[in-house]
């Protein structure tokens, strides 16, 4: 018995005093709890709060096949669960069945997998009621059979499919991928915490333990410059666009051309980054800023504002337009082989005639001046936009080979562009000759420091002199407003001043430029005077190979610009004549009764913007009603529904009177606060009556006039079907070779 004591005390010596530490740092391990804090990722919305990425509750679905077994509920809970997440029901059977290797052992866990990770609450709801009916079904008391929902959170985007390629997605392992998630990742994601405490064997908190406590620091929300209702606009644009020719992608940037903010950025085909996995991955791929187009004739702006900037621009000097000889090469030819007969410099401009620029970049400017300001303008070299995976374009001209001079002039041979360079050295050109960095982000918060860092715009360098840059506008002005030559005339907006250009370029197949395929366009920015917008719109490859970009392209900067100004609450410009003559005169069709796909091709035809109410399929009454005189830029209303079910549309930009028409047919009171042209609107309940609260401000710079009060140019002239014909338009595709520019 002494030794047993003699024993035992020297183990309890030896455990308490020579190894306590050790075993007391082992016992604290057993105490001890860790729980981990996990940050919330930052909030991406746009430039007015509009909320377009943000993180939300969801669940994720596990099965416990032990328990389901021995329900035997297996073939139940497998079919339930297909239909519920579409997961084929082979591979759920599989699931809630699985054992262990070896053995007859059923696992108690197994993820469903994708298709039941971070799913929304209006499924999570379902699978439960589907776990509720088995329980009751086969009376198990406490209701678990075996499908089992976690907590978890997600990515979720609001707006779906709006502005997709630029906001980028969250994978479900909570990894960014592409777009503003991917370049800001670790802005957005934050840093997790934790906290450490001790406690009790029944997993309480001890009162006077232990704590380390390391609190998470939530990620940084961003604010970006783009409009989401600039972004609406120009993505329902290119839709039409897509519907209409089926090319392999459009693409597209707006910007305002005095910041170089970004005010929308889209492309076709887009992507749900909600449910990214269900597109095809290249649909990611954001084109504005990664791809490489020869710009065609949108480029000759460049060879432009140089020659003005050097004085050799000469409007009304006259040259032999059809084809001129290139030395060492073959001819270049206008789109009109025979051409126009001797014709002024301004003439070839809106005829869009290679030959003038090649005489401009050639022959007046040098080689050396055009390679220059081509290098001024930002091609070659990335804008600096902050977004991840953008190229730098290429211009690998050779000065001692005049072919390569020649084509360039006119866009073509050895100059490759991305959009967003493109729409840089165009504001350039509008905003006084200042080229800009373009800025995406508008400001970033960061909720630990609560300090908000802005960005402002950001001057490169100064290209062209403002004189020369306000001449050059007034040129790209006349291609859009001469309704009889203009290659630019579909963008017309009548009452403002619009300048652009189109943009024809032949694509290169295995090392020849083909016949067929064309990569068309339109640039352009509006108002002349004040431009608050300037907006580029590739399409590649539209499936008629007699189209270019004044036919393709230009309808759509008209409807997207067209928008934006009456966004803006920008009034018209350009005064129009009190007394129109009839046959110039525009007015309203008589839609009613007819279906929406009648009455929306009819106003197509006409150019005439439009807007649905209601989700009925027939026009039941229209706004401003049949034979009202009105102007092109002028917005029509089709009611669809009876006023107890109509949703309020969009006011923005419309006159006091405009509203007050559209308020009486939705039988909904105004609350009017200013005047001029409707900027905002909110829907409100005074006394269990509906209200709709309208803001009103003036245009800026300018008195208020309202547009439809006088209409004066014909469907043709506000941009029609002048184009349509079956011929190309004529900007700058080089017909002369189809073989590699030598």
């Amino acid at each position: 018995m002494t030794l047993l004591f003699v024993i035992l005390l020297s183990r309890v010596y030896w455990v308490q005093v020579v190894k306590g530490d050790f075993w007391y740092d082992m016992a604290k391990t057993r105490w001890s709890t860790e729980e981990k804090l996990y940050a919330k990722r930052g909030t991406i919305t746009d430039r007015d709060g509009t909320v377009l990425a943000m993180d939300t509750l969801a669940y994720t679905v596990s099965v416990n096949p032990k328990l389901i077994n021995s329900l035997d509920i297996a073939d139940e809970v497998a079919k339930g669960l297909h239909t519920l997440l579409g997961k084929p029901e082979a591979e759920l059977l599989k699931l809630v069945t699985a054992q262990k290797e070896g053995t007859d052992e059923y696992f108690v866990y197994r993820s469903v997998g994708r298709e039941g990770l971070k799913i929304d609450k209006e499924l999570a709801d379902k699978i439960k009621a589907f776990s509720d009916e088995l329980a009751k079904k086969h009376e198990v008391k406490n209701k678990d059979v075996g499908i089992h929902l976690a907590n978890d959170t997600k990515r979720y985007y609001p707006k779906n499919m709006l502005a997709s390629q630029l906001l980028g997605y969250i994978d479900l392992q909570g990894q960014a991928k592409t777009g503003i998630e991917a370049f800001l990742d670790e802005k957005l994601r934050g840093q997790d915490g934790n906290i450490i405490y001790e406690k009790d064997g029944k997993r309480v908190e001890l009162a006077n333990g232990e704590i380390s406590y390391q609190p998470a620091k939530d990620g940084q929300d961003i604010t970006l410059t783009i409009d989401a209702e600039i972004q609406r606009y120009l993505e329902d644009a290119l839709k039409g666009i897509v519907d209409q020719y089926h090319p392999k992608t459009v693409t597209a940037v707006a910007a305002d051309p005095k910041t170089m903010e970004i005010l929308a950025m889209a492309q076709m085909p887009t992507y749900n980054p909600n449910i990214y996995w269900k597109s095809d991955y290249d649909n990611a791929y954001n084109h504005s800023i990664k791809s490489l187009y020869e710009p065609g004739s949108t480029f000759k702006i460049v060879t432009l504002a140089a020659a003005v900037e050097e004085g050799l621009f000469n409007p009304n000097a006259t040259y032999k337009s059809g084809s001129i000889n290139i030395p060492r090469s073959k001819p270049v030819n206008d789109i009109n082989r025979v051409g126009w007969g001797t014709i002024s410099y301004l003439d070839g401009l809106k005829h869009s005639s290679n030959v003038a620029f090649v005489k401009l970049g050639l022959e007046q400017l040098g080689g050396e001046k055009l390679v220059d300001y081509i290098n001024r303008f930002g091609f070659g070299q990335k804008t600096g936009i902050a977004l991840g995976g953008e190229s730098s374009g290429k211009v690998n001209i050779n000065l001692n080979r005049p072919s390569d001079i020649a084509r360039a002039s006119f866009g073509q041979g050895a100059v490759q562009v991305t959009a967003i360079q493109q729409v840089a050295a165009v504001a350039a050109v509008a905003n006084g000759g200042k080229l800009l960095q373009p800025q995406i982000i508008k400001q970033i918060y960061d909720p630990a420091t609560k300090t908000t860092q802005k960005f402002e715009p950001k001057v490169v360098r100064q290209v062209i002199s403002p004189e020369s840059s306000k001449k050059v506008g007034e040129y790209l002005e006349q291609v859009v407003s001469d309704k009889v030559i203009g290659t630019g005339k579909n963008a017309y907006i009548e009452g403002y001043r619009v300048a652009g250009k189109t943009g024809t370029a032949q694509k290169v197949v295995n090392g020849v430029y083909s016949k067929t395929k064309f990569v068309v366009s339109f640039i352009g920015y509006a108002p002349v005077e004040d431009p608050k917008i300037v907006l580029y719109i590739v399409v590649d490859e539209p499936n008629n190979s007699l189209v270019g970009g004044g036919t393709v392209a230009a309808p759509a900067f008209k409807e997207v610009v067209s928008k934006t100004l009456r966004h803006y609450g920008i009034a018209p410009s350009v005064k129009l004549e009190d007394e129109p003559k009839k046959k110039d005169a525009i007015t309203a069709p008589d839609m009613r009764s007819q279906t929406l796909v009648q009455a929306k091709a009819l106003l197509k035809a006409k150019n005439l913007d439009y807007e649905i109410v209601g989700n009925g399929t027939t026009v039941l009454q229209q706004i401003p009603a049949n034979g009202t005189v009105i102007n092109s830029s002028q917005r029509i209303y089709l009611i669809t529904e009876q006023r107890d079910k109509l949703k309020v549309p969009d006011l923005t930009g419309l006159s006091l009177r405009d509203a007050l028409e559209v308020s009486s047919v939705l039988n909904i009171r105004l609350i009017v606060e200013g005047q001029g042209y409707v900027v905002s609107q909110q829907e409100e309940q005074i006394k269990g009556e509906r209200h709709l609260r309208l803001k009103l401000q003036p245009p800026e710079g300018g008195d208020i006039i309202v547009p439809g009060d006088s209409s004066t140019d014909s469907a043709d002239d506000a941009g029609g079907d002048a184009d349509h014909t079956g011929t190309s338009d004529g900007e700058g595709s080089d017909s002369a070779s189809n073989e590699p520019v030598d």
